[in-house]
């Protein structure tokens, strides 16, 4: 067995501590037929510090397009070409959504706008929106709107939003590459405000943008030291009219070192399949991931993009004898 392996097996596995940069790096670089092995370290790490449960997620566009930011990956953005064009979703319809999410057996449903950050507007929608969905529906609410101001991040706890996405996208180093509209501090301090808030911090980002090796492994280990209660991992599907459009995919054996070394980095996070992974993983990488450390998955389709059924993921994960989280007695 390769030595990181090995230090891995003593330090994550045993001990809970996760890999440093350049622990991850040597993950990555691992060769092929060393792959398994670390999959399954991942996986044996995951059930000890994790359980076998998996979160099971939804996620809905509140405010579609039209976004004044230049992401390079993202199809939101009304600086590109790309087709996707700016429209706004209506409380009943909200609330449907949320119906059919908790349907499938998911706990969480994440209801999402392509804004810089949330303007007065849509603040107030969110506050009706969330009134409603806790009114009829079942689920743990969480969001994703942007940047935010600490009066802001006050309003979404008082709203009971209890957890809060807003991904750093890609390390430090990398991000002027991929945005120039706004900095990788100004999302950072976001985060910190949310953290402080007792919000849950979801924080994660997309792989295949463009970075090295050395820069995914700087990744893991400035997520590890946010230290965020999930993980959301995307791979890049590229999208026409974004500058990303002709990026190629990622490799299906590259996306799985990625997710065993990012479940080595941080072996108590909630590391969620995301976007992109049915055109780089497929139906058996989807199921090689859920053994080599993912515990929680977006089902249905994303915010630009289409994914797996519902139903194809939860009959993978019965067939996996994977038990779906039960929704928290805190509602």
């Amino acid at each position: 067995m390769p030595e990181i392996l090995d230090q891995a097996r003593t330090q994550v596995l045993e001990n809970g501590v996760g890999l440093d940069e350049a622990g991850v790096l040597a993950v990555l670089n691992l060769p092929d037929e060393d792959v398994p092995a670390a999959l399954q370290l991942a996986h044996e790490v995951r059930m000890r510090w994790c359980g076998p449960e998996v979160e099971v997620e939804g996620i809905v566009s509140l405010k579609t397009g039209g976004c004044p930011e230049d992401c390079h990956f993202c199809s939101q953005s009304g600086l590109f070409t790309s087709p996707v064009r700016s429209v706004w979703l209506d409380i009943p319809a909200l609330v449907e959504a949320a119906k059919q999410t908790a349907a499938t057996g998911a706990t969480e449903f994440c209801i999402v706008a392509a804004v810089r950050g949330p303007d007065a507007r849509l603040m107030k929608q969110m506050r009706e929106g969330v009134a409603a969905i806790r009114a009829e529906v079942d689920i743990q609410v969480a969001a994703s709107l942007g940047m935010l101001s600490q009066e802001q991040v006050d309003e979404l706890v008082e709203m009971g939003v209890h957890r809060y996405n807003h991904n750093l996208e890609t390390c430090r180093s990398y991000f002027p590459n991929v945005v120039t509209t706004h900095s990788w501090e100004e999302r950072w301090e976001t985060l910190r405000m949310v953290r402080e808030s007792g919000m849950e911090v979801c924080c994660g980002g997309i792989l295949g943008l463009g970075e090295t090796v050395e820069q995914r492994a700087e990744f893991a280990a400035q997520l590890a030291d946010l230290d965020p209660h999930e993980v959301p991992l995307n791979f890049l599907n590229p999208r026409p009219g974004t500058p990303l459009a002709d990026r190629p995919v990622v490799e299906g054996k590259d996306a799985l070192r990625a997710i065993a070394a990012f479940r080595l980095a941080m072996p108590r996070t909630i590391l969620r399949y995301a976007g992109g992974r049915e055109l780089t993983l497929g139906d058996l990488g989807t199921r090689d991931g859920l053994l080599g450390g993912i515990n929680a998955v977006i089902v249905g389709n994303y915010l630009t993009t289409l994914g797996r059924p519902a139903t194809a993921d939860l009959a993978l994960l019965e067939d996996l004898k994977m038990p779906v989280k039960a929704l928290s007695a805190t509602l």
